[in-house]
Order: structure tokens, then C-alpha cells, then sequence
């Protein structure tokens, strides 16, 4: 049976995008979102549980979203869960980070801002600073 790696998140940016550049020029981004989920406890109390998830985007993705996503902001995204490891350079044995590469972005507005629809695969190779959006 074949597997299938896909999340979908909408959420809202925790910190602006750390946007860096490898040593062979390709852009990438780091960044988190939060997403909330609202339940009632055992004791009938509602409860906001938050998770914070770590994004990373690569190429003109990572420069729009550098350009265009800051904190607060809510954002649709499509990707892939990814985890690295390393071992702990203080001896504390191996150590894992897990991210979502994102594949697709979405701006989401309110109000009079407006929205627009990313793909890391339909985004041309010389996309000007005058975003239609």
C-alpha cells in the first residue's frame, strides 16, 4: 500500500520569517505558525490548546514569504512533514526537529486586504516585486 505525506494547516504566524540564502544561492525560509483547537475537559471547562509548528519554505517561496507574511498574520499552507536529526554536540545523545516543508501558501485576508494563492510549482522563474495581489 502506498503512503502519503500531505498537512494541511491554516494558522497564524508566529514571528516574521527568517529568510537566509544557502552557499549555493537558493533561498530558504524558517518560520512558525499557531493553531488552535477548542474542546471541553473532563470537568466540562472549555479549553484553547495551541500548538506552535515549525515551517520551512524553499526558492520563491521563501522569498514571498519573507516579502509578504509577517507575525500575527493568518496563512493557508500545503506541504510535507519532515524530520532531521543530529547528534547533541553537549553528549546529549541524538536529537530531532521535525518541520512542514510547504509545497503551497495562501495569504489569507481581513477585511479589505486581499488573498492569493501560491504554488512552489506554478510560481515563474521571474516573478517581479509588483505582486498582483
Amino acid at each position: 500500500m502506498a503512503s502519503v505525506n500531505k498537512v494541511i494547516l491554516v494558522g497564524n504566524l508566529g514571528r516574521n520569517p527568517e529568510v537566509k540564502t544557502t552557499p549555493s544561492g537558493t533561498k530558504v525560509a524558517n518560520f512558525s505558525i499557531a493553531t488552535s483547537e477548542k474542546y471541553t475537559d473532563k470537568s466540562g471547562n472549555k479549553q484553547d490548546k495551541i500548538e506552535w509548528i515549525n515551517i520551512v519554505a524553499w526558492g520563491k517561496l521563501a522569498e514571498l514569504a519573507g516579502k509578504y507574511l509577517k507575525k500575527g498574520k493568518p496563512v493557508y499552507l500545503e506541504g510535507k512533514m519532515a524530520t532531521t536529526s543530529w547528534e547533541d554536540k553537549n553528549g546529549g545523545g541524538k536529537r530531532y526537529k521535525t518541520d512542514v516543508v510547504i509545497s503551497q501558501m495562501q495569504f489569507l485576508g481581513r477585511g479589505n486586504e486581499q488573498r492569493s494563492d501560491i504554488n512552489q510549482e506554478a510560481v515563474p522563474g521571474d516573478m517581479s516585486d509588483d505582486m498582483p495581489f
